[in-house]
Parts: structure tokens; C-alpha cells; sequence
């Protein structure tokens, strides 16, 4: 065979290798591009940081529950919050590192004194309407609660009926939100998280059975609500709630601005809760402002009791539903990134 039948045979091979590591180059590039497509990595961040959530603490919801909390929407926000935190991701924070609210417990019996009149008139009281989302799950164990302020301005019911606490919250500006909370004898509150971590949650005792039989765990650590007593915790750790006396339990319970490292965070936190946590405000009477989030609540509350309804009948096909829709939200991220 000669040296001019040779060359082309062997210039052809040459070009089939090239061309194959040329497209295998390009096929790598293809598939690195839709592995870390936007909404892919949209995903890997919420996966990393709701598994940070769920195993951050002692305690924890079962991971089927956490998958579909309301605390693994945020979980990505709230891992910034922790990672900027300038005071202790422990769950329960020292009330001394707040020398502001010391003004509450020491006005105690002020706040006292217009929480029990508010009660004695029956306007501690549970939502009127489906408008609180945030709490609606508590109304069935008798908790009631009365809004004075909730990311935003004192509403104006709050304004009327208790001056003095609403004067003295109202010098304390890292005070988000506040209301007066009771909890009656038998009440129990279920383990939960709550969603939001870029607050801190304080509670002022008012009128309690100053007793360890009424109490907060927080992640296992043990709070007891007693007169003229404050304590702060992270609500974003599980807690639970028990009152085991007789006797009602009142408090002022507030969100209070969670303190951050850099300046860029405290202004991050600061745009979030004013701009959108205000959108889960809701009223103590007719004619009060009601936040966005609690309006669609209102809407879709027939679409929850449906689901109730289907949950109660069988449990088997309702979390086979529940887990349906939720694999197909999955599933259409995933076809839209790899197309």
C-alpha cells in the first residue's frame, strides 16, 4: 500500500478524534450550564439552608413536616440572618443585652393594668375573621391576643384603648411588633418554629400563675412566665407552650429587632421587615388595616378547610396528594432547566 493511500486514511481518523473531543468538550459545557441554571441553583440554596434549619437546635419537626413549615421558605434568609447575628444563636438570648426594653418590665404594672381592662372588656380575643395567618393555628387551643402594633404603625384601636403602652413601645424603635397574648388554663401550644429570624422574641409577664406549670420550652430549655418577669428567645428554635393552672396567663409579647454584625445587614433586615412582614399585619376591629398576605389568606382559607376535610377522611391520600403537587413544582423546575 503506498505512502498516498495511507495519509488520507489516516488524516480522516485524525479528524474523528478531533471532532469527539471537540464534542465531548461541548457536551460537558451543556451539562455543567443546566446543572447550574438559575433555578437550579435557586434550589441547591433552599435545599442546603432548610437542611441547616431543620438540624440546627436539640429538637426538630419531623423532616416530612419541615419540608412543607413555613420556616423552610425563609430558610435561605434566615441562615443570613444567623451568620450575621451580633448577639448569641443560642435559644435563649441574656434580656440584659437589651438595656432598652428595661423600661417595659419597669413599667410592668402600667401594661398590666391596661392589658386585664382590655381583657375584662373582651378584647383580647381571637380573629373575627380568617385574617390571621401567622396565628390562626392557636385560636383552637383558646389562645387570644390583642395587636398594638405589627411591623408597621400602632394600630388605631391600640392607640384608644392603651396609651400608656403604646407611649412607652413607641420610645423603643427596635420594637417591630407587639401585642398582649393569654393563654387559658389547659391551653398548650404544639412544638413549632416560626418562620422569620430576622427578629427576637421577648415576652413580659403580666398576669400569670407565676407557677412552672405554666411555661415555654424553647429547643428544651425551660421559660416561666411570672409577674413583672422578661425573658427573650429565638422563635426560630422549636418551642412549645403549656399553661397547666387555673388561672389565665397574660403577657406582652414582642418582636424585636434581631441585632446584625454589618450595617448593610441591619439596613437588609430592616427593608425586609418594613416592606414585607408588615404584609402579615391584621386588625383588632372592623376598619383596621389588613396586611396583604392575611387578605390571600382570607381567600384560600376555603381551599385549607377543603384540604382539612380530605386530611381528616384519610390521611394516606391526602399527604399522597400534598407530595404529588409538591414533586410536580419540582419536577417542572427541573424539565425548564435542562431544556
Amino acid at each position: 500500500m503506498s505512502w498516498a493511500t495511507v495519509q488520507p486514511d489516516r488524516l480522516l481518523r485524525d479528524r474523528a478524534r478531533g471532532t469527539g473531543r471537540v464534542g465531548g468538550r461541548d457536551h460537558r459545557r451543556i451539562m455543567l450550564r443546566q446543572l447550574f441554571a438559575p433555578q437550579l441553583v435557586l434550589l441547591y440554596v433552599l435545599a442546603a439552608s432548610t437542611l441547616y434549619v431543620h438540624f440546627r437546635g436539640k429538637q426538630r419537626l419531623r423532616f416530612a413536616r419541615q419540608l412543607g413549615d413555613h420556616s423552610t421558605y425563609l430558610a435561605p434568609y434566615n441562615v443570613l440572618m444567623y451568620a450575621g447575628s451580633a448577639v448569641p444563636n443560642t435559644p435563649v438570648i441574656p434580656v440584659e443585652q437589651f438595656p432598652e426594653l428595661k423600661k417595659l418590665s419597669d413599667n410592668w404594672e402600667a401594661i398590666r393594668d391596661e392589658a386585664t381592662r382590655l381583657f375584662d372588656e373582651g378584647f383580647i380575643r381571637a380573629a373575627a375573621k380568617n385574617n390571621d395567618w401567622g396565628f390562626y393555628s392557636f385560636f383552637k387551643s383558646g389562645w387570644k391576643r390583642f395587636y398594638l402594633k405589627w411591623y408597621d404603625d400602632f394600630l388605631p384601636s391600640a392607640r384608644t384603648l392603651c396609651p400608656k403602652t403604646v407611649e412607652l413601645l413607641n420610645s423603643i424603635p427596635n420594637v417591630h411588633g407587639a401585642m398582649f397574648a393569654m393563654l387559658p388554663p389547659g391551653g398548650k401550644l404544639g412544638a413549632h418554629r416560626d418562620p422569620f429570624a430576622g427578629s427576637l422574641r421577648y415576652h413580659l409577664g403580666l398576669v400569670t400563675p407565676n407557677s412552672n406549670q405554666c411555661r415555654i420550652l424553647v429547643d428544651g430549655v425551660e421559660c416561666v412566665w411570672r409577674d413583672g418577669e422578661a425573658f427573650m428567645f429565638d422563635e426560630t428554635f422549636i418551642h412549645s407552650a403549656e399553661n397547666k393552672t387555673d388561672v389565665n396567663r397574660i403577657i406582652l409579647f414582642c418582636d424585636v429587632e434581631r441585632p446584625m454584625k454589618f450595617g448593610f445587614m441591619t439596613a437588609m433586615n430592616r427593608w425586609v421587615s418594613h416592606n414585607i412582614v408588615k404584609a402579615s399585619a391584621t386588625q383588632n376591629v372592623d376598619g383596621e388595616h389588613v396586611g396583604a398576605l392575611n387578605k390571600v389568606f382570607g381567600k384560600l382559607y376555603e381551599l385549607h378547610l377543603a384540604s382539612r376535610k380530605v386530611k381528616d377522611w384519610n390521611r394516606s391520600v391526602y399527604y399522597t396528594l400534598k407530595y404529588s403537587v409538591t414533586a410536580l413544582i419540582l419536577g417542572l423546575i427541573v424539565v425548564s432547566a435542562l431544556r
